[in-house]
């Protein structure tokens, strides 16, 4: 399997959902639900029991995805989730001990940021592709508009609050590659099994940008 970095793998699809699995036979049919919409980049949460053994699944099983985690918060996650086999990691924030772990893994990270001295921080750890994290309340737009100056090399995936009506906003901007949204995978759809939801859902989201 031919390695993307994380540049790649942002430009991939205009909008990454951000899942969250209960169940681990909720993995393999999302993702392909997901996929046959046409997004096919997919962040995991660790924010349940069941995430790690759904990466494993949906990496198995579906190969047209490219499945990654989020959440990531702890330095020893990251060769967990490599071995699970997510192809890239999303934190909420970065820490040195993060930094160096994600490096040591191999695997690509998008560095969760909210301040121009968290951006700094990690260019200086050589990332310059992060997660505006939480967008909305970090001041989205505007915010994203404010750092394209003194940071004009660096491209962002806001996430946080991105819904249907505001993406196509962000996604204008010249420094944002794609955004994060949860919208795409909801809860009440994927507990009842409703993948014609979700696909008609990632074709709304894959037209948003060609």
């Amino acid at each position: 399997m031919n390695e993307m970095n994380i540049r790649d793998i942002m430009r991939a699809s205009p909008v990454m959902p951000v899942i969250v699995i209960d169940r681990v036979e909720d993995a393999v049919p999302l993702a392909q639900a997901l996929v046959a919409g046409g997004i096919r980049v997919l962040e995991v949460t660790l924010r349940t029991a069941a995430a790690l053994e759904s990466i494993q699944a949906i990496a198995a099983a579906v190969p047209d995805a490219i499945v990654g985690v989020g959440t990531v918060t702890k330095p020893e996650q990251f060769a967990q989730v490599k071995a699970a086999g997510a192809r890239f990691a999303v934190t909420p924030g970065l820490t040195d001990e993060l930094a160096e772990a994600a490096k040591a893994a191999g695997i690509p990270l998008l560095p969760g940021v909210m301040t121009p001295s968290e951006v700094i921080a990690a260019l200086a750890h050589g990332f310059d592709a992060m997660k505006l994290f939480p967008a909305e309340q970090a001041g989205g737009l505007g915010m994203l508009k404010a750092l394209g100056g003194p940071f004009a090399n660096v491209l962002f995936c806001p996430t946080g609050g991105v819904t249907l009506e505001s993406a196509p906003r962000f996604l204008a901007l010249p420094n944002v590659a794609c955004v994060g949204g949860s919208w795409l995978v909801p809860k009440d759809k994927v507990a009842a099994g409703e993948w014609h939801v979700v696909t008609q859902l990632a074709r709304e989201a894959a037209a948003l940008k060609a």
